[in-house]
């Protein structure tokens, strides 16, 4: 029996397990891929929206050249951090069921995993914390042609479609970024299909006036007040006020968002708005109703990942452990 079981290794995770050994706690973190794997999705050459200092944990520095780090940098930093503190982490090992020990309401937890190495193994733990992001499900369109092999909901690189005919359906950063990536690494054309009349607000300042300028000029096009209705091999269909037209496609992303994955929370009998996502949380100790079983980083936001990120997420593990730590003391 562990004080702390921690699933997810993403930086509110491993926040979450510097402050279980800050507390003298015993725990296990349970990461279901490679260390920050939310950081694993974004784009290869990504630069983050903030500075280096904003994504710190465990009060360990992260120095960089840049004013805004690199996602490489950033697995760098993440693995330091790990190393630094010794943090008991158990990779590739996915968690598919969260139960209570029978005749102990909020007092144990049992972890059902299965992982690649070793097989289905179990734990058990005084309390849990899910740390297991937002970006592992996608927002899908629900059209046909959607699961094609050259369609996907993550970006990573342009240099496969030099020359090439690309869809991207979505109107915030990552659609935006993705487009000027294509565009300046030589795609044949990108093309943005988006359902609202203009692209997002929030889209990083430094980008906004950069994707505009090339839409106006045709440099990227863009479909505004459209939707996608059907994905073949070769070509995308798009409705636009009830007007049907095609588009070559080589490849298709679909930047349409992501949400958090509640079934163990629901599993749990934990309360989690099905209209959004979220799950019902004491706001200062990130308790779920189910008691010693709570929910931090982007986990909290459900379908609004936009909500929380590194910046602020990074926070919650340590409030979430003073409360445990309080009660098992």
């Amino acid at each position: 029996m562990i004080d702390v079981a921690i699933v997810g290794g993403g930086p509110a995770g491993l926040a979450a397990a510097i402050a279980a050994q800050q507390h003298g706690l015993s725990y296990v973190v349970l990461e279901q891929g490679a260390l920050v794997n939310s950081l694993m999705r974004f784009p290869t050459d990504m630069v983050f929206f903030t500075t280096p200092d904003l994504l710190e944990i465990g009060g360990l520095p992260f120095v960089s050249p840049h004013e805004k780090p690199t996602r490489a940098e950033a697995l760098k930093y993440y693995r330091r951090v790990a190393d630094t503190f010794k943090l008991e982490v158990r990779f590739e090992e996915r968690v598919l069921a969260v139960a209570q020990r029978p005749g102990e309401l909020g007092g144990g937890f049992v972890l059902n995993t299965d992982s690649r190495a070793h097989g289905a193994a179990s734990y058990e733990a005084k309390s849990v914390v899910i740390a297991s992001g937002a970006y592992d499900i996608p927002n899908q369109l629900g059209v046909p042609g959607e699961d094609l092999p050259h369609v996907s909901h993550f970006y990573k690189e342009p240099h496969p479609h030099y020359r090439r005919h690309v869809v991207i359906v979505g109107g915030k950063n990552s659609a935006a970024e993705a487009a000027l990536d294509l565009y300046r690494n030589g795609a044949a054309s990108v093309t943005i299909v988006h359902r609202h009349a203009a692209l997002g607000e929030s889209i990083k300042y430094w980008v906004k006036p950069d994707i505009e300028n090339r839409i106006k000029e045709g440099s990227i096009a863009a479909r505004f007040n459209a939707r996608v209705v059907e994905i073949t091999p070769t070509h995308v269909t798009v409705d636009e006020g009830g007007s049907r037209s095609t588009l070559p496609a080589d490849a298709v992303y679909l930047l349409t968002g992501y949400r958090s994955d509640t079934s163990l929370l629901k599993s749990l009998g934990a309360s989690v708005n099905d209209a959004d996502g979220t799950p019902a949380l004491d706001p200062e100790a990130f308790e779920t109703t189910v008691p010693n079983v709570f929910v931090i980083g982007a986990a909290v936001a459900g379908k609004q990942s936009g909500k929380i990120f590194i910046e602020n997420g990074r926070f919650h593990g340590a409030q979430a452990v003073k409360v445990i730590a309080g009660r098992l003391a």
